[in-house]
């Protein structure tokens, strides 16, 4: 199984929520069967490493994201990907349109019926937003994952 979040450059957002993930899945011990990337709908930050402010805010709460650089999203994630999980409602319709029918169903928001708001241009307190947004999705996103695999 793989998991690929998505947001508009991949350097605050959708690294966020992949290095939650990937913890919750370590902790779970579902690791090793769950795959788990993100990537940027835009090219601007490709190579680079997530955002400084993302990367405190998140080592504050014992995540790493240092080892992720930013890529774009490419039209083969959808076949590589089981589930493409968006991060504000403009990504979303963004992948929509870009998805081939039949792939739809892999394509969501990460919060169901709520975004993750961008942090980039506001203050810290917005890369706590985030994180207090992405844990809880992500711990019960893990769950299931976990359960999953179990069920295989």
């Amino acid at each position: 199984m793989a998991v690929l979040f998505v947001c508009s450059g991949n350097i605050c957002r959708s690294p966020t929520a992949q290095a939650v993930l990937e913890k919750r899945l370590a902790e779970l011990g579902a690791d090793k069967v769950v795959a788990v990337d993100s990537a940027g709908l835009e090219s601007f930050h490709v190579g680079e490493a997530p955002d400084k402010r993302s990367q405190k805010h998140a080592a504050e709460r014992g995540y790493d994201l240092s080892r992720q650089r930013a890529r774009r999203f490419e039209r083969a994630d959808f076949e590589r990907f089981d589930l493409v999980l968006a991060m504000d409602e403009g990504h979303l319709a963004s992948l929509r349109k870009r998805c081939p029918p039949e792939l739809q169903d892999r394509v969501a928001l990460l919060l169901g019926d709520a975004e993750v708001p961008d942090p980039f241009y506001g203050p810290p307190a917005g890369f706590e937003r985030v994180l207090d947004l992405v844990e809880p999705a992500c711990a019960r996103l893990a769950a299931d994952l976990a359960a999953r695999a179990r069920a295989r």
